[in-house]
């Protein structure tokens, strides 16, 4: 099984529980637990959507588009039209589920598989959130992003931490879920041996553990 296969195994199983992280479907000590100690995923959340400006019109590709939360804020601002790929079944499921509920699902493209094997249709700009933490060559999975994003890319890279990585590290080895950390001057590396005019990086604050990062061409 590759890596790949191992994310998305592991992300299918738990489709519904992460979907319930951005719903408040969740218990009160659960909402106490996200809202102070995984506030990262509504921060990047709001970042992304200030780094792309003005959606209307514009074409946008969520990469491992999970539940569908970004896709359909991106359609809800404006977004013409929205391909979200993602390698679990489940999460298109939820995702489809959204849609539906929204009236939007013949603005939205769904696609089945993992980036880059699967490569979707280009667009102005493209979403990579939570993803790099699982993509063993992220050098790789840059370049092809490069061939997909007509303006811009709002991605994020989990940060290296003394305590907290390898905390990680241990939990999701018990489900059989490679994850990789990365600091500012690999990221910056990155993006630009990836072919991104503009890399500008933004560490969440607080107890986050991750980077949101605006790649421009």
């Amino acid at each position: 099984m590759t890596e790949h296969d191992k994310a998305a195994v592991f992300f299918d199983r738990f489709a519904q529980t992460f979907d319930t992280l951005y719903e408040g479907k969740r218990g009160r000590l659960m909402r106490f637990i996200d809202k102070h100690f995984r506030s990262d995923i509504y921060i990047r959340f709001a970042k992304t959507f200030e780094v792309f400006g003005d959606l209307t019109g514009k074409t946008v590709v969520d990469i491992g588009c999970g539940s569908g939360v970004y896709a359909i804020e991106a359609l809800r601002l404006g977004a013409q039209r929205v391909v979200a790929l993602d390698p679990a079944p489940g999460m298109l499921d939820l995702v489809r589920t959204r849609l539906k509920e929204t009236q939007l699902l013949d603005r939205c493209e769904l696609i089945l598989g993992a980036f880059p094997e699967v490569m979707p249709p280009q667009g102005d700009h493209a979403i990579v959130m939570g993803v790099l933490d699982y993509v063993k060559d992220a050098g790789a999975f840059l370049r092809s992003l490069r061939k997909v994003v007509r303006t811009s890319a709002a991605v994020s890279f989990p940060s290296k931490h003394w305590l907290r990585t390898p905390l990680r590290k241990v939990r999701y080895r018990m489900r059989n879920c490679p994850l990789y950390f990365y600091d500012v001057p690999q990221i910056k590396a990155l993006g630009r041996e990836a072919g991104f005019a503009s890399v500008e990086v933004y560490k969440i604050p607080g107890a986050g553990m991750d980077y949101h990062v605006a790649l421009r061409l």
